[in-house]
């Protein structure tokens, strides 16, 4: 028997979920919940094989019960998506829960999903891991072009920052003074996003 826990904050979702699952003979649904803390609680208290997690609630949302779950593990989690988080979906995948699906799929897919995960399978609809693998390259093209808004001098500065020379060391090699090296690194947090030069020297290195 698969036993499971059902979190949503949508009492219609909740409700049509619960009917799907209760539908199957292998599948002992342990307890159903519209929040983040319920379902933490619930699912310390029954230890089910798989929690049908929502991504995105009021409080903790999916992926901080995701992780609280694997962390202690107590459970596989399961999360339910839209593809309009994609911010959540990409922080999920980084949580490394068991798998994510859509709201939207079949009856059939989501009993699918919940027995393979059950047995420690992974389950990623082939529609989300387009958008996620779609999302993942849409980000690494901005890197790329982090620092193509950079003046050319700019860009010097960071690669000397990229080479862990000093302020100082970077006047000297550029023939500037330690003021405007500080002006630079100022210029290139502003204008890339980046909080700090170590971020630069990385950033450069990997672009």
């Amino acid at each position: 028997m698969i036993h499971i826990v059902l979190v949503d904050d949508d009492a219609m979702i909740r409700e049509g979920l619960k009917m799907i699952i209760e539908t199957q003979e292998d599948f002992i649904l342990d307890s159903v919940c519209e929040n983040g803390e319920k379902a933490i609680e619930a699912c310390r208290l029954y230890k089910p094989e798989v929690t049908l997690l929502d991504i995105r609630m009021p409080g903790m949302n999916g992926i901080e019960v995701a992780k609280l779950l694997i962390e202690e593990n107590i459970s596989k989690p399961l999360l339910l998506t839209t593809f309009d988080e994609p911010d959540l979906i990409l922080n999920a995948m980084k949580a490394n829960v068991y798998g994510y699906i859509l709201k939207s799929a079949s009856a059939d897919t989501m009993l699918s999903a919940i027995r393979t995960v059950a047995l420690g399978g992974n389950v990623f609809q082939k529609d989300v891991m387009e958008f996620i693998t779609s999302q993942v390259s849409e980000q690494k093209q901005k890197e790329n072009h982090l620092f193509d808004s950079l003046t050319e001098r700019e860009v010097e500065v960071a690669a000397a920052i990229a080479e862990g020379l000093s302020n100082k060391e970077i006047g000297k090699k550029l023939f500037i003074s330690d003021g405007t090296v500080r002006n630079h690194i100022s210029v290139i947090l502003s204008k890339t996003g980046l909080e700090h030069r170590t971020q630069i020297a990385v950033r450069y290195l990997t672009r």
